[in-house]
């Protein structure tokens, strides 16, 4: 990395750690996450932490504008329009039925220009064009709804947000402009997350995980789209993630469960409410995403090949975990 490119992200820490210590001074006006059938916590707290990122992560990508196919119109648009639904959300609720709307649309945004860049011959005039359109803005609007999914335990979001896009940028060193990008937001969420860590004193809230989720699944398909990294490097960088909201999405689909409706019945929720509590929790979980980021990252420099080896490896690790979980919940529940 250049001098330049470290000087943004100690710059993104800098503004990360100011924007924590204003909110925190602050913290009795901003919007309040107060319990409910969903959460984890007992009291109210302060959910406005995704803006001491996004003050860091900013000014970086001025600086250092992410290499995505399309270009700053294919993401600054709709990474805007997302994180003010969000913002709104947070401060005076909004319909989860215009929350929808606006993240596909922003979705279908973003993948429509970055299959123009990525295909400008096809573009849309194929039925491929269109489904591959179609499979990417899916990617975008799961990835920034399971990131807000995710959110639910002290310290899980940020920590996988400083883990999973250190490895980004790592991977991101050899070519393109990634690297600093992802860099300035692991710089930024630092600062948050000595806030968020278990007992946290500030949360996330939508206008940061929603976003978040979003740029993970953005810079992902850049990495692809031009042949940074493979497929299989992002998926296994955020398989934590994606393996607990989409398993827990697949279990409640078969059981008929109305998938609006609030629930706890995510494993790391379950494995909380075992009795690991926030601490514990976040101490599996994150052993997790080190084992996954870290392999992600050795395959990628070292050994490409065997990357779709450490997925699938991955994968059974993870579902070994849920099982020992479902297990446990299945005995406490039982008379």
């Amino acid at each position: 990395m250049t001098p330049s490119g470290a000087a943004a992200c100690l710059l993104a820490f800098v503004l990360g750690l100011a924007a924590v210590a204003l909110l925190g001074r602050v913290a009795q006006r901003l919007p309040q996450d107060a319990p409910n059938d969903r959460s984890l916590h007992i009291r109210p707290v302060p959910r406005a932490g995704g803006y001491a990122i996004w003050a860091g992560f900013v000014p970086a990508a001025l600086w250092f504008p992410p290499d995505v196919p399309g270009g700053a119109l294919a993401w600054w648009p709709p990474w805007l329009a997302i994180a003010a639904i969000s913002a709104t959300d947070d401060a005076r609720g909004v319909s989860a039925r215009v929350r929808l709307v606006v993240h596909l649309a922003a979705s279908l945004w973003c993948a429509a220009l970055m299959w123009r860049a990525i295909s400008p011959s096809a573009a849309f005039a194929s039925a491929e064009g269109l489904v591959a359109v179609a499979l990417i803005a899916l990617v975008l609007a799961w990835s920034a709804n399971l990131y807000n999914f995710m959110d639910g335990n002290d310290g899980l979001a940020a920590a996988m947000t400083f883990v999973a896009f250190s490895a980004y940028g790592v991977g991101s060193l050899s070519r393109g402009d990634l690297a600093v990008p992802s860099f300035a937001i692991a710089a930024a969420t630092l600062p948050f997350l000595v806030v968020n860590r278990p007992r946290a004193t500030m949360f996330l809230g939508d206008v940061g995980a929603v976003p978040l989720g979003f740029i993970a699944a953005t810079f992902g398909i850049a990495g692809v789209a031009d042949g940074r990294w493979p497929l299989w490097f992002p998926v296994l960088v955020f398989l934590p993630f994606i393996a607990d909201a989409t398993a827990t999405l697949a279990r409640r689909i078969v059981r008929g469960d109305r998938l609006g409706e609030s629930h706890r019945d995510h494993y790391y929720q379950r494995l909380h409410r075992l009795g690991a509590g926030h601490g514990g929790t976040l101490t599996v979980y994150v052993a997790l995403m080190a084992a996954t980021a870290g392999s992600a990252t050795a395959c990628l420099l070292f050994a490409p090949s065997l990357g779709p080896f450490a997925v699938g490896t991955a994968v059974v690790v993870c579902f070994i975990l849920f099982a020992a979980i479902d297990y446990h919940w299945r005995r406490k529940r039982s008379p």
